[in-house]
């Protein structure tokens, strides 16, 4: 199965970094499979609907703390290490074998910016609170509410990315909204400044 070329996009996006995201991607292409990281039929789709995707997220982060919920193999959280060396991750990540893939992936580019739990997020006890939680492909927005709400500093950001049903989704999640008092709950749609495919992103604050 063909391999998706590397987007001209790319390199704007992740700049003097675009090596570590090569490194990256050149290594889920080649054992992503095997490990269960990923479906063989996105390898002719690897940059586009998952590298790409999550970089654009990037400038949605803030200089601080940013937690990963269910960072599985990295999307978004090892890309979005990558694109911002300024902001420090923790990767929330449940299954030994995912991480160890990424505790591997923080050593092998040297992401000092990185830190991974083995841990659910619902039983995790953080000592500092964070920025921001961001989380892709993990579960509706009413089931991350909870989730994510407890992880976060007061005026914390969840980021969560989303497909084209994202404004369905903050529908259906009122009584958890309103449960955690979320405020500015907006569907934010990026990418198309540096014209590749729009990603939709939930933002919400927590009071």
């Amino acid at each position: 199965m063909a391999i998706e070329s590397e987007p001209a996009a790319a390199a704007a996006i992740f700049g003097d970094r675009i090596a570590l995201a090569r490194a990256f991607t050149a290594d889920l292409v080649a054992r992503g499979e095997e490990l269960g990281l990923i479906g063989p039929l996105e390898l002719p789709r690897i940059w586009s609907r998952h590298i790409i995707n999550c970089a654009v997220v990037a400038p949605l982060l803030r200089p601080g703390t940013v937690g990963d919920i269910g960072s599985g193999a990295g999307l978004p959280g090892i890309v979005l290490a990558i694109a911002r060396p300024d902001v420090e991750f923790t990767l929330i990540e449940p299954m030994e074998r995912r991480v160890a893939w990424l505790e591997e992936q923080r050593k092998l580019l040297g992401l000092d910016n990185v830190t991974v739990l083995r841990a659910r997020a619902e039983d995790l006890k953080l000592h500092d609170r964070l920025d921001q939680v961001t989380a892709r492909a993990v579960s509706a927005f009413s089931k991350l509410i909870p989730l994510a709400a407890p992880l976060l500093k007061r005026g914390g950001e969840m980021v969560l990315m989303k497909g084209a049903g994202a404004a369905k989704e903050i529908e259906a999640a009122e009584k958890a909204i309103r449960k955690y008092k979320l405020t500015d709950v907006e569907v934010l749609e990026v990418g198309a400044s540096v014209g590749v495919d729009i990603t939709r992103v939930i933002r919400a604050r927590v009071p």
